[in-house]
């Protein structure tokens, strides 16, 4: 039986490019695409796929919300995030999220198909072009995350409607988007800029691109 698979990836020729490389695995199946993360979200729950690749740079929901919505949904679903960013923070927040695996986008395709076949063999993995200690130390409970800075004390919902913000939705789209309302989509910017002490919509947005919530 073939192994079904999601790819989450904003930049269609990236899908494209993976999609191809995937079925040309006797073993797998490509169920379906996805451009952002609630399209993501909308895949996993009608496909039930057994693993997802995914993209932590998406529009309107990030990689990261669409991690930890799925497995909190569909434990059984393995999580293989594929992004530039290598920094240790990044890794750390995607495996605490509830990622299985960790893959860079300057990896070879062998690399690639190496993790995918890793996760889907119930282990885990992580880009030989990063620390393994990294892994190590989260997995062993060793790693302790810095001392508590702004942007790790935004909630979940927060981090959501600040990338919202940065992409220049209003608060009547975001609450749209997150099905809230409009009212709720304020409180939480105000809260953000309070927390962040940023007080404007460029501020935020240049913190979204720095966190890299939004592209530049």
């Amino acid at each position: 039986m073939k192994s079904k698979i999601v790819i989450a990836e904003d930049q269609t020729i990236v899908r494209q490019g993976l999609r191809s490389l995937l079925e040309s695995e006797e073993n797998i199946e490509v169920v379906a695409e996805a451009g952002d993360g609630i399209e993501t979200l909308k895949c996993v729950e009608q496909h039930l796929p057994d693993l997802v690749l995914l993209d932590l740079a998406m529009p309107r929901m990030s990689g990261l919300s669409a991690i930890k919505d799925i497995k909190e949904r569909f434990k059984n679903t393995k999580i293989l995030v594929l992004t530039f960013h290598s920094s240790e923070e990044y890794i750390l927040e995607a495996f605490g999220s509830g990622a299985d695996g960790y893959c860079l986008k300057n990896d070879t395709h062998t690399e690639l198909l190496t993790a995918i076949k890793n996760l889907l063999a119930g282990k885990s993995y992580i880009s030989p072009s990063v620390s393994a200690q990294v892994l190590e130390g989260y997995l062993a409970g060793r790693q302790r995350l810095k001392k508590e800075t702004s942007w790790e004390s935004l909630t979940k919902r927060e981090k959501e409607v600040l990338k919202l913000v940065g992409e220049g939705y209003s608060s009547v789209e975001i609450g749209k988007i997150l099905n809230i309302s409009p009212k709720t989509a304020d409180k939480h910017r105000s809260n953000i800029m309070n927390k962040l002490n940023l007080h404007s919509a460029p501020a935020l947005t240049a913190y979204a691109i720095e966190k890299g919530l939004v592209t530049s």
